[in-house]
């Protein structure tokens, strides 16, 4: 195979300043939960980028200073020499691929509460800080102060310079950065020259530009990354102004990096923004600057990018996500291999990873973050050993988990049976990708089954049931049970530890009911008590039934996990247009078939409704009885010549399908391997000997 003609036009090499990007792919700066104590976990990450063919490889935003301190957020810095030779090492990997290496540059003013440096936040006025909700407000700057933040702002120029990066940014996109909050005519209330008018407003942005182009430019190309539009209904700067201000300042910059305002309309999971849903938002941008300009919108299609180009909305393709998904999206566009992308789903499991001070992980690449610490590569696999060759896996159960087990497997070159009791490959991704909004999620199992399907040492077997007999009797060394897992009847939970109603309560439904098909009427209550997002999705999908759908949950807030996709600003919204009552705090008690009985979390009051019919989303039994079956017996794997007997993904431990897809890929590298790692590398931090001393 080889690059296609319409899609050519996307490796042609762009001039950014005084740099040029081999071709038009883009990874933008994107945040990773890992910070600056991770430095050889995010050095390999990039080059991993690199390696897959991407023309730009940017860092997250890196703070210039101690006076803009997000911690917990796992946050890179550029404070010092410490901080540029953790950068030079991912510069490094980076430009030995051939890829230009993009530093993104930041100060959050107010954003910044600074709980560990202890410095006081500053900004244009004062006001809350707007990172947290720590009661500390941000002083204001006074006019000594903001030539001390230019001086900051140049110096870690000069330092990123230093560790050898090509493009050097100057950050504005969010409110967030302080640069957006003195352009702001609501949180700018100064009456000095930074103040006031358009131009005086945004004069601190324009001296950002200079100062860094003063410093770096003669070897650097200095970016600016905006949001061309604030997008919610308290926006903090009029879309007419940013557009008056990028056509103000529209050559000053070498490259324009634009995107929409908030994050959470910014990174749209797929059930709210579809493939470049940003178009509308950022075409303008070109049409006023010779400058070359990037912007994101989930892409995934080649056709789509190439569109863009073609049309004059981009020079280059952004993206954060699907870089993650598939870090070598390039490679295989090159190489006419788009059928082979991991597309990404949108499902913001990677943006969940950031917000919940941890490092990203990726339903769809299980690789992603491990390059490091566990040596994964997403494309190469370690190859069987010829006297093992011999040995074959078989795999029971073709969800998520047996998929990507049975793929990483044969991928490995080993000889892999993947049997699926069910009329179709997927599990729960089939069952949940039904549900409004998550569509998407299918590609899930497409791409597996795709690659699985095109493999000579793999057998596809569905229909197929297997009992421990069988499974004894069939003569396989090795075997994986992956066989899933389902929702419980019994109200079993957080909030309740032990079940509070019976398997054959009459109108009592699991979401396993509502997802392959059963149709309700009239009152249903869906009671989570799990705090995700599957509570949302099915009662979206009653109402398309005709029901009436109340939510209620014993937690104190609805859906609270899906603030950490960025999700639940929007959903909330939603479900309130769609006419979805929620109840928080009211704790199940019991239901007869139609009375439910609640009590309310602060004061135990009763609360009782009269409905046609309840789901209770509360927690998953495994599916793991031929496991156990399996198991019961060692002696009789031995007299068969089973090697090896595992479970897998949700028969294991439910979870995410992100989880499942681990766990599969995990054992699809340790079985018949010559060395499996059990826990992942990590980083060591040596302790500074030198004499403390005090003041």
């Amino acid at each position: 195979m080889s690059l296609l003609k319409q899609h050519e036009i996307l490796f042609e090499p762009v001039k950014i300043g005084p740099v040029t990007a081999k071709n038009r792919f883009y990874q933008v700066p994107h945040c990773n939960g890992a910070g600056d104590s991770e430095p050889h976990t995010l050095a390999a990450m990039r080059g991993m980028k690199a390696q897959g063919g991407w023309g730009v490889v940017c860092t997250e935003n890196m703070m210039i200073d101690p006076s803009s301190d997000i911690s917990p957020y796992p946050a890179v810095r550029l404070w010092d020499q410490d901080d540029i030779n953790n950068q030079i090492m991912s510069v490094e990997k980076i430009h030995q691929f051939g890829a230009l290496a993009g530093a993104e540059l930041a100060h959050f003013g107010m954003g910044a509460s600074n709980r560990v440096s202890r410095m006081v936040s500053i900004g244009p006025s004062s006001r809350p800080t707007m990172e947290a909700m720590d009661p500390v407000q941000s002083k204001r700057m006074s006019l000594r102060d903001i030539q001390e933040l230019l001086k900051r702002q140049r110096t870690a120029a000069l330092r990123a310079k230093h560790a050898g990066f090509d493009i050097v940014y100057v950050y504005m996109s969010h409110e967030n950065a302080i640069g957006s909050q003195f352009l702001s005519s609501k949180l700018n209330d100064r009456t000095d020259h930074y103040g006031g008018s358009l131009e005086n407003r945004a004069r601190l942005f324009r001296e950002m530009i200079e100062v860094t182009k003063d410093a770096v430019g003669d070897r650097c190309a200095v970016a600016v990354r905006i949001a061309t539009a604030q997008i919610k209904d308290n926006a903090f700067v009029e879309a007419a102004e940013i557009r008056d201000m990028i056509a103000m300042f529209a050559e000053l910059p070498d490259l324009w990096d634009v995107n929409v305002n908030n994050w959470a309309m910014d990174s749209a999971t797929s059930r709210f923004g579809k493939e470049g849903h940003q178009e509308s938002y950022i075409d303008y941008v070109k049409k006023v600057s010779s400058k070359p300009v990037v912007g994101v919108g989930r892409f995934t299609s080649p056709d789509t990018m190439a569109s863009q180009v073609r049309r004059g909305i981009l020079d280059l393709v952004g993206m954060a996500r699907p870089s993650i998904a598939d870090p070598f999206l390039p490679n295989k566009v090159y190489q006419g291999r788009s059928d082979d992308i991991r597309e990404c789903i949108g499902c913001n499991i990677c943006v969940a990873g950031e917000n919940s001070y941890s490092m990203m992980r990726c339903t769809q690449n299980p690789t992603m973050m491990e390059e490091w610490r566990r040596g994964w590569h997403p494309e190469h696999f370690p190859q069987i050993k010829p006297e093992k060759q011999s040995d074959r896996v078989l795999v029971v159960g073709g969800g998520a988990a047996g998929l990507e087990c049975a793929l990483t497997l044969a991928k490995r070159g080993i000889t892999v049976t993947l049997a699926e009791k069910s009329k179709r490959f997927g599990g729960r991704i089939n069952e949940e990708s039904s549900l409004p909004g998550l569509t998407e999620w299918i590609r899930v199992k497409d791409y597996r089954l795709q690659q699985l399907q095109q493999m000579p040492n793999v057998d596809l077997f569905l229909d197929s049931e297997l009992s421990a007999e069988q499974v004894l009797a069939f003569g396989f060394e090795h075997v994986v049970v992956a066989t899933g897992s389902q929702w419980r009847r019994n109200g079993l939970g957080r909030n309740h530890m032990t079940p509070i109603l019976e398997h054959d309560t009459d109108n009592l439904f699991t979401p396993n009911d509502i997802m392959t098909g059963t149709q309700l009427s009239g009152h249903i209550i869906i009671y989570d008590d799990d705090g995700a997002y599957l509570s949302s999705a099915l009662a979206e999908k009653l109402i398309v039934q005709g029901c009436q759908v109340s939510i209620v949950t014993p937690h104190e807030t609805y859906a609270s996990w899906t603030a950490l996709t960025l999700e639940r600003s929007r959903l909330l919204p939603h479900l309130h247009k769609l006419g979805i009552r929620i109840l928080c705090g009211h704790r199940l008690q019991c239901f007869d078939g139609r009375q439910v009985t609640f009590s309310h979390g602060y004061d135990n009051e009763i609360f009782r409704l009269t409905i046609e019919g309840m789901v209770t989303v509360t927690s998953r039994e495994p599916d793991d009885d031929l496991y156990q079956q399996l198991r019961a017996d060692p002696t009789l794997l031995d007299t068969v010549g089973i090697k090896s007997l595992r479970r897998i993904g949700d028969c294991q431990a439910p979870a995410l399908i992100a989880h499942a897809i681990f766990s599969g890929h995990e054992a699809g590298r340790q079985i018949l391997a010559e060395k499996t790692i059990e826990v992942p590398r990590r980083e060591v931090k040596y302790l500074d000997t030198n004499t403390i001393t005090f003041n």
